[in-house]
Parts: structure tokens; sequence; C-alpha cells
């Protein structure tokens, strides 16, 4: 995964974030016995993702990688026959 920068955009880091923020708010309200507080910590982890998504849709993700030509992939996975 690190020579394809597999996670390193900015759609990624924003998601990431507000979700750790997120999980930082609902752990905080667990411990202080608050319902309300927990759930709404849960909702900013979802917000995370959803960002995360809207970012990458926006063209702010890693780019998607381009087919190749069949040929080139059956070519490419040929096993030598054994003589």
């Amino acid at each position: 995964m690190a020579g394809s920068s597999h996670g390193h955009t900015p759609a990624a880091w924003t998601g990431v974030i507000i979700a750790f923020i997120g999980f930082c708010v609902s752990g905080a309200f667990m411990v202080l016995a608050n319902p309300l507080g927990f759930w709404a910590g849960l909702v900013i982890v979802a917000l995370g993702g959803v960002v995360g998504l809207a970012m990458r849709a926006a063209g702010m993700g890693a780019p998607k990688a381009a087919h190749r030509d069949l040929a080139e992939v059956i070519a490419a996975n040929r096993v030598p026959a054994k003589v």
C-alpha cells in the first residue's frame, strides 16, 4: 500500500479527522454518563464518512485506476507451458 499512496488524499484525511473527533466526543460523553452526547458523537463519526465520500466525489480523492486492455491482462498473467 505504501507504493500506491493509499489514503493520502484530502478526502481521506478530512473524513478520518472528523470521525476521530466524533469518537473522542462520544467517548467523553460515555464517561460522563450522558447518552445524548454519546449519540451526538456517533452522529459526528457518521458525518466524517459522509464528508469523506462527498469530497471523493468532488475529485479530492484518489484517482481511479485506468482499466487495461483484456489482451494485456491475459498476456501478463500467462503461465509458460512446461515441456
